[in-house]
């Protein structure tokens, strides 16, 4: 069975001042997420499943119904405040969403094989495509041994201001033992580190970054439900908190009901985190053309 894609595009940029995951970046005015799809559909998924905000379903439908008709099964769900399990209700004044995690637990109803996650202002590349494909396409249903594409942090970087990345640990065959969320990391005289209490923290560049790129079996939705209802029942009064996935990624390795498998990948990853971003997206999508990575129009 053919394993599906879950992109979370729900996400409105604030720091890109702009809607990244529908903006122009390919030759032929393809978004970032459009080389995501093509590397998917060649390396064997089957379907791909959005995950969007009312706000830009319309125009995010537009883009994409017309494009991929008859080359992928596809789906859209919202991920909307309200979308919460009963007894529970948005507290007044409440606007942000409820994190990645419960993007992931709304596309519950529309997923039944094992599934990959991936952001949708992403640039992943095509060899992290297919080492997931080829472990999810061998996932049984209801395995507790999940999987994650591991970056090198010197990877994932930005050149114009500091990022956020989990930091993972493994042990001797590669299965993930933690993920820390290191803050401000950057580049500073070639020297990469983090802020953590007002002073910078080495780093080597070499640590393996989780790009929340990662492989579950459907039965994993049952982890999400119940998480996200203790997350409700501690944080759900708050204005700003939420639900990560690398938390129900933690938890469930720490208390020993699953493992996550580390599939390592030599892509660089790059991203549009902020608006001076792009014009480096941009050029790196375009050396890949010409390499003959992608054609120039992916959809043509």
């Amino acid at each position: 069975m053919k394993p599906t894609l879950l992109i979370l595009a729900a996400g409105m940029g604030s720091r890109y001042q702009g809607l990244k995951q529908m903006d122009t970046f390919g030759p032929s005015g393809e978004a970032i997420i459009d080389y995501s799809i093509f590397d998917a559909i060649r390396a064997g998924f089957g379907k791909i499943v959005f995950v969007i905000s009312r706000k830009i379903e319309a125009e995010f439908k537009e883009m994409f119904i017309d494009k991929l008709k008859g080359k992928v099964e596809t789906s859209y769900v919202l991920q909307e405040l309200d979308a919460l399990p009963n007894g529970h209700k948005v507290p007044k004044d409440r606007v942000k969403p409820w994190g990645t995690g419960h993007a992931v637990l709304v596309a519950a109803e529309d997923i039944d094989t094992p599934f990959a996650v991936i952001n949708a202002d992403d640039f992943y590349g095509q060899h992290s495509f297919d080492v997931l494909a080829d472990y999810l396409k061998e996932m049984p249903a209801t395995s507790t041994d999940y999987c994650m594409v591991g970056y090198q942090l010197y990877n994932t970087l930005s050149d114009h201001g500091s990022v956020s990345r989990g930091i993972c640990v493994t042990d001797q065959s590669d299965f993930l033992q933690s993920i820390t969320e290191r803050t401000k990391i950057n580049k500073q005289n070639g020297k990469i580190a983090y802020e953590e209490n007002g002073e910078r923290v080495p780093l080597t560049g070499n640590e393996i970054a989780s790009m929340n790129m990662m492989g579950f079996p459907p039965s994993v939705m049952t982890h999400y439900k119940s998480q996200f209802e203790d997350f409700l029942k501690e944080k759900g009064g708050e204005l700003k908190s939420e639900f990560y996935i690398p938390t129900v990624v933690n938890n469930l390795i720490h208390s020993g009901q699953a493992r996550m498998k580390v599939l390592n990948t030599p892509e660089k990853w790059f991203g549009v985190t902020y608006r001076q971003d792009k014009e480096v997206a941009v050029k790196k999508l375009q050396e890949l053309v010409e390499e003959g990575v992608y054609p120039s129009k992916l959809w043509g």
